[in-house]
């Protein structure tokens, strides 16, 4: 899916009440608007000048003769009337332009929202949360400005051109015309000028980019930072990237207000011409003194339009812009979509994962993984193994369905995973982090991540997890909030709310990767024989290093530079020569013994 100005045309025109509606009031504010101007200079020729003509005429008509000050205040109040009812009349047809705006760009949100859903983690990963988020906020914000006052002001400024267009052709038709045709050569010039200003509005909205993408890292960040001294530093960047969004916007605010005061001097050098011209008329031709007055009026009138229309022109440049922006998320890789043909987890409590002849890599150039075998049978309990790098991370989110292999297979009780559906796939399959993320909500939501669940099945996950006495101590008990990643909370209660999260969901096949690494071993083994029961029929896949925590497994493989180097059980392993005993015995860490 992809925005563009002809795709947003088609929403506007479904919502065909409320355009009509607001096309209608247009054309009747600018049928109000039309004649105000015109009519106190005819009481110049009229009441002045004393030549009787048509105001005064139907004035007689209606009411009576008037003396002077009768004909002015009635004409007067005509005037104000009209000019009142012109401003309710934009003031609705504003607001139904935006109605209109507001559902296509909660529709654009909408769409991103459901790209960013699909998108491929990769892709996510290499674009970043502060480029999206400028995209919904900036980008965004920009085509509904667009959208609700300019598509509305162009509408309203066309028809009133038009109007007045005709009652200058009525007035006085060869000056009509020298007045209508060299309008629109300032707006072609001026049209050139937006095209130029738009380029330095995307620099601008660059430097925003870079500024949130720094901005939200440090914020993320904030307490490692100060925890390493480097504020100051990091502050700094942050200067560095401000100082940036400074220089864009003077160039793009000075370039911007160069070319829109150049394009309004255009239209008042001319304004002044055809004010020359008026004069010229009524000294050689057969205008009025009053109606020359109208057409200074009028070409007030025009004046508001005409930039109108100038100003349209660079919201319009960007919004482009910001459309091709927004078109860059849509044109993101989008995670596989596979159908739900089979359902290997249906009634069952454990399932058996197998990974054949499995590579990958993040850029299609190196590859992580190369030629990985693994069969884990059901309910067994897998150790996986390996230095840091080695690809075992990778390995656990590529089983969960995060990243998809550039070759291989991944098979759950030998259907493959392209026959259920990733939904459904990590409905089944719990992959427990190293480092859990939180949200800044209470433990209650944590857990539940807003699903109805009883309190007391999410208190005995807890006790499974070691928390229970945590949670006893805590005056609000489950409603306790965490904080901004659950930075009340220490490394260890981190991972075993993390854990208990995963005893809430119960699914079929538990990935633990080294997520008990910020615990101590008395706490870690009391964890894993709280658990034992929970896990007995699941089946179960380790990364960790702690010898206690291997040894529970049944089977073990030993991943080097993306590949399996050896694979056995504990005591096979332990006993031969090889990668995974020199891994193990090399360990000087006490944690590992």
């Amino acid at each position: 899916m992809r925005y563009s100005f002809k795709k947003i045309l088609k929403e506007i025109l479904k919502y065909k009440k409320e355009f009509i509606i607001a096309n209608i009031i247009a054309i009747l504010a600018v049928l109000v608007s039309t004649p105000a101007p015109l009519l106190m200079p005819l009481l110049v020729d009229e009441v002045l000048l004393k030549k009787p003509g048509f105001l005064t005429e139907h004035i007689d008509k209606l009411i009576g003769h008037q003396e002077a000050y009768g004909y002015i205040l009635i004409v007067l109040f005509m005037t104000l009337f009209l000019r009142t009812l012109f401003y309710g009349l934009t003031v609705l047809h504003d607001y139904l332009f935006s109605i209109i705006s507001k559902n296509i760009t909660y529709k654009i949100r909408k769409d991103m929202l459901s790209q960013i859903s699909k998108i491929s983690l990769n892709e996510y990963e290499s674009i970043g949360s502060g480029t999206i988020s400028s995209m919904f906020l900036i980008d965004v914000a920009t085509i509904e400005t667009f959208l609700g006052m300019s598509i509305s002001k162009l509408i309203v400024s066309i028809l009133t051109i038009i109007g007045v267009g005709i009652v200058l052709l009525l007035i006085n038709w060869k000056l009509a015309l020298f007045i209508l045709l060299v309008n629109p050569f300032v707006v072609v010039l001026s049209k050139k000028f937006a095209r130029k200003v738009s380029y330095y509005k995307k620099e601008e909205n660059k430097t925003f980019e870079s500024f949130t993408e720094a901005l939200s890292e440090t914020l993320e960040l904030f307490r490692q930072i100060r925890a390493s001294n480097q504020e100051e530093r990091f502050i700094k960047r942050l200067f560095k990237e401000a100082l940036e969004i400074k220089k864009a916007g003077i160039a793009f605010a000075y370039k911007s207000d160069v070319a829109l005061r150049f394009s309004f001097l255009l239209f008042l050098g001319g304004f002044e011409i055809f004010r020359a011209a008026s004069i010229f008329t009524v000294a050689y031709g057969d205008l009025t003194i009053g109606l020359m007055l109208a057409i200074f009026g009028y070409l007030w009138v025009m004046m508001s339009p005409v930039q109108e229309i100038l100003n349209i022109q660079y919201s319009y440049h960007n919004a482009k812009r910001a459309l091709d922006r927004i078109n860059k998320l849509f044109d993101m890789e989008k995670e596989p979509s596979y159908p739900h043909l089979k359902n290997p987890f249906k009634d069952k409590k454990t399932n058996s994962v197998k990974i054949e002849n499995a590579v990958f890599s993040y850029d299609n150039n190196v590859d992580i993984l190369k030629n990985i075998n693994l069969d884990i049978k059901e309910g067994n309990k897998v150790a996986i193994v390996g230095a840091s790098g080695s690809g075992k991370t990778t390995l656990a989110q590529i089983m969960v369905g995060f990243y998809p292999l550039k070759k291989g297979e991944l098979l759950i009780d030998e259907i493959n995973v392209k026959e259920i559906g990733l939904d459904v796939l990590r409905e089944h399959i719990y992959l427990v982090l190293q480092n859990p993320l939180l949200f800044n909500d209470t433990i209650r939501f944590n857990l539940t991540l807003g699903k109805p669940i009883e309190d007391e099945k999410i208190l005995e996950a807890l006790r499974l997890a070691q928390l229970g006495d945590m949670i006893e101590s805590l005056k609000d008990g489950l409603d306790t909030k965490v904080g901004k990643n659950g930075m009340k909370l220490s490394g260890g209660q981190r991972q075993r709310i993390s854990i208990a999260r995963m005893i809430v969901q119960n699914p079929n096949v538990v990935i633990l990767d080294e997520s008990t690494s910020a615990l101590d071993i008395h706490t870690e083994e009391n964890l894993f024989e709280a658990l034992k029961d929970f896990l007995k029929d699941k089946t179960t896949v380790i990364i960790a290093h702690r010898l206690s925590t291997i040894r529970q497994a049944d089977y073990v493989y030993m991943l080097e530079n993306g590949t399996i180097s050896e694979e056995g059980t504990f005591e096979e392993l332990i006993k031969k020569e090889g990668s995974f005993s020199n891994h193990i015995k090399g360990k000087k860490d006490a944690r590992y013994h």
